[in-house]
């Protein structure tokens, strides 16, 4: 049984927690930034492909006491690096830190680094080259105040590159957040789902994705593969594996925009993902569009500040939204991300949930207003 840890962004730690049991991890842990758990290589192949809210699943190594960047290196170079990665393999070191006495996590990194590559030369008389930009394998060191722990990446680029985005677009959002987003509004694959300003379509892929069933790194490579425990076989029999139930019938899921720009960028993200068939895109303003449904689900994430203009437009912006939703879309659940926290005030509805949420290091609200026709006036 190995010992791994899961990232995740802040404040989805306990979807997180929930997808990895549905995996069958054990000893589950939810804490600030992902969770713990333990389990065979099969569960985190299995966790890798198949997490939707991960961004990373991190093998741990080693953990130890310390006091100073000597303590840091002796103690990892105890650590059998060898026998789990060839020297041929490009490395790179990442520190993080919590509390801790050290006065440089530079130099801690160059410690560690040395540590590993010296353990090399002792053992085979050469050392791995370090690669920051394209690495092999990513070892990751977390500092506590006295505490460390050492963990080799077994995902390798960050789980939300899932593989399948054509282009950026601006601002984009990442495709794990989308996904909890997506997860807390509740919505269900009978249900209508609509993005008004969809931009490059994140959300609707995650959604289309999740009904669907697909496995979110399907097509993209990971970590473990360039690992002396990777097992052909082993991850052969993951990729056959049945996700569970999906969505056999029909979807309602719509997007749409303003900008033709962004419509084709959505356009070729859908296509890359191969959900472009479940998802109906219409050039539109969301001041002015129909409700596609009688009833359903609005998720959106609005331009805030870097990708809209003035505070002062947003501020004469989100009023209009709000008599838009009041006017087409009475019967509908919203759900609108934001790092504006004036929105509810300016858009004038009453939010009946505010959740919060961290889009990397900018705290965000997910705000639910339910729309009834002639009340929620805030």
């Amino acid at each position: 049984m190995n010992a791994f840890f899961a990232t995740s962004p802040r404040a989805l730690e306990e979807r997180l927690s929930q997808e990895l049991t549905a995996f069958g991890a054990r000893d589950v842990r939810s804490v600030a930034g992902g969770a713990s758990f333990s389990g065979d290589w099969s569960l985190c192949m299995r966790a890798n492909l198949r997490s939707r809210i991960a961004s990373r699943i991190l093998w741990r190594v080693g953990g130890f006491d310390y006091k100073s960047e000597q303590d840091i290196y002796a103690r990892a170079n105890e650590i059998d690096w060898p026998g789990f990665f060839s020297v041929d393999r490009r490395i790179r070191v990442n520190v993080t830190a919590q509390k801790s006495p050290l006065k440089s996590l530079e130099f801690a990194t160059l410690r560690i680094k040395d540590a590993v590559c010296d353990r090399f030369r002792d053992a085979l008389g050469r050392r791995p080259d370090v690669d920051r930009a394209s690495p092999d394998v990513r070892i990751h060191a977390f500092l506590e105040e006295n505490k460390a722990a050492l963990y080799l990446d077994t995902s390798g680029e960050p789980l939300f590159k899932r593989g399948w985005r054509a282009e950026q677009g601006e601002a984009p959002l990442r495709e794990n957040l989308a996904a909890g987003i997506v997860a807390l509004s509740g919505w269900q694959p009978g249900e209508a789902l609509l993005d008004p300003m969809c931009g490059g379509a994140t959300l609707l892929v995650e959604a289309a994705a999740m009904a669907r069933g697909r496995a979110p790194g399907a097509k993209r490579a990971f970590g473990f593969e360039k690992l002396k425990i990777f097992d052909p076989k082993l991850w052969e029999q993951a990729r056959q594996e049945k996700p569970g139930a999906a969505c056999e019938g029909a979807l309602e899921l719509y997007g749409s925009d303003n900008d033709p720009r962004a419509l084709d960028i959505a356009r070729r993200n859908l296509a890359g993902a191969g959900v472009e068939r479940w998802v109906k895109l219409e050039q539109s303003d969301v001041l002015q569009r129909a409700a596609p449904a009688p009833q359903g689900v609005m998720v959106m994430n609005p331009p805030y500040g870097e990708r809209m203009g003035s505070a002062d437009e947003l501020a004469a912006f989100y009023p209009k939204l709000g008599d838009a939703l009041k006017k087409n879309f009475a019967g509908w659940r919203c759900y609108i991300f934001t790092a504006d926290l004036r929105l509810p005030k300016l858009i004038r509805l009453q939010p009946s949930k505010r959740t919060p949420l961290w889009n990397g290091a900018l705290e965000c609200r997910l705000y639910e207003f339910k729309i009834i026709a002639g009340s929620n006036r805030g």
